[in-house]
């Protein structure tokens, strides 16, 4: 290959790494082409070869990412008209028209489960059963994985559905709510292999996954609230003129349709937008992690002053299970917005200090904990809570061990993402382990 065939590939190369923003259209690409050209020709002048010359043009053109950035910036207007319709193989339309379907099933799914048992308990415990699966079934659509992994993840989903019907569960059960609980973490599993297609091996790609369902979250909290306020003021508008008991039965259909549709359009909107705007979590993630580093500090200052010689009761180990899950949320969402490229720094140091503090607050409550347990004996919800409790101990432990060894400059951050990534197996075992092992150890009680 002549050099000037391998410029011309390496120019191709970057095209297709800047045209991945949307932000960045053919006229835009051209005119960055063209400066990218000039450099290169200039920088050849002054004695490097054709590919060194190259590899400095770009750098001095900026990281795809700053371009990107930098073309948003001075096209701000462009970018936010722009509402992106276009999918992966640039089938323009057809993902928005599959969205509408799917969420159209996922809507129709819950109100036939509602008018068929919405006063049952099995309604409550079954309510994932009716949407995420519907999700799944849509990233099938999108990233056609191969058809044997399409098949287990229906059994999966199988399984598990008759798993949570079949047990006798007795009435108030404390492992028919354990269930309730777990059987969502599952199913959302089932979508996070869907949502890999072909690559659910690759580390990257699961810490993709993983800025998905933080990005989710908040799209669909955005959208309730929307959704909340669209309710209330047609409540208000239509009072004059319609009887409560009418507009209560259009809500009856609205919220729960729209509450299971809103599971697809939210996962659409992340996916329709995450080139196109920056992503919210790890803005939030931002914001709060000093916050959460100085309280945490403070509280376990606190305690030592106070002394950790009080009771703790089982409420209380659940609000430190949800104390670490948030604080984990913190870490992998500051972890998946950092550039692995880039030196550790004050951020690291913040993230380190709030998971040694939260670590140092956990024990002293799980150690109260365990000598309650030895003395009442256990119960699903203790067992369920202790063990929910070790598993984000243990995730923490080792985060906060390699984020340090990346400050003293042992290791890569990227080991960070590999520990994060690696573990999420975890979580997903023992969701399953709590649909369909607890309820028999403690004989559906």
């Amino acid at each position: 290959m002549s050099s000037m065939d391998v410029l011309e590939t390496q120019i191709d190369q970057w095209r297709a790494a800047v045209t991945r923003s949307r932000a960045v259209d053919a006229a835009d690409v051209e005119e960055l082409e063209g400066h990218l050209r000039e450099q290169v020709a200039d920088l050849e002048l002054t004695g490097l070869d054709q590919e060194e010359a190259f590899l400095v043009a770009v750098k001095r053109l900026g990281a795809v990412d700053s371009v990107t950035a930098e073309f948003a910036r001075e096209h701000g207007d462009r970018l936010w008209k722009q509402l992106v319709l276009v999918g992966e193989s640039g089938r323009r339309g057809r993902p928005l028209i599959a969205m509408l379907v799917f969420a159209v099933v996922a809507a129709a799914g819950i109100q036939v489960a509602r008018l068929a048992g919405g006063d049952q308990p099995w309604f409550v415990r079954d309510l994932a059963l009716f949407v995420l699966p519907v999700l799944a079934a849509y990233f099938v659509w999108l990233r056609k994985p191969p058809r044997r992994r399409v098949i287990a993840l229906a059994a999966i989903v199988v399984a598990l559905a008759v798993l949570a019907n079949v047990f006798p569960f007795r009435p108030d059960a404390q492992t028919g709510l354990l269930v309730a609980i777990h059987l969502p973490v599952a199913l959302w599993f089932v979508v996070g292999v869907a949502y890999l297609g072909r690559d659910r091996m690759s580390s990257s790609r699961r810490m993709d996954f993983v800025r998905f369902t933080g990005e989710w979250a908040i799209y669909y909290v955005l959208i309730a609230l929307g959704g909340g306020v669209l309710m209330g003021l047609t409540s208000l508008v239509l009072a004059p003129i319609v009887s409560s008991a009418v507009y209560e039965q259009v809500f009856l259909w609205a919220i729960p349709s729209g509450a299971a549709a809103a599971v697809i359009v939210a996962a659409w909107l992340v996916e329709a937008k995450k080139s196109v705007i920056e992503n919210i979590a790890p803005v939030l993630t931002a914001i709060f992690t000093p916050l959460f580093a100085v309280m945490l500090v403070a509280a376990v200052i606190g305690y030592l002053v106070a002394g950790i010689g009080h009771p703790f009761n089982r409420e209380l180990l659940i609000a430190f299970d949800a104390l670490l899950i948030v604080v984990l949320a913190l870490v992998l969402y500051g972890i998946s917005a950092r550039d692995s490229l880039k030196p550790v720094g004050l951020t690291d140091a913040l993230r380190l200090v709030a998971m040694i503090a939260a670590i140092v607050l956990d024990l002293v409550v799980l150690g109260s904990m365990l000598a309650r347990i030895g003395d009442y004996g256990f119960t699903p919800n203790r067992v369920a809570a202790l063990a929910v409790n070790v598993i984000l101990l243990v995730d923490l432990a080792g985060t906060a061990w390699i984020t340090g060894r990346a400050l003293a400059g042992r290791v890569s951050v990227v080991a960070i993402d590999r520990w994060q990534t690696g573990y999420l197996p975890v979580f997903a075992a023992w969701s399953v382990v709590s649909v369909a092992v607890l309820p028999l150890v403690f004989w559906f009680a």
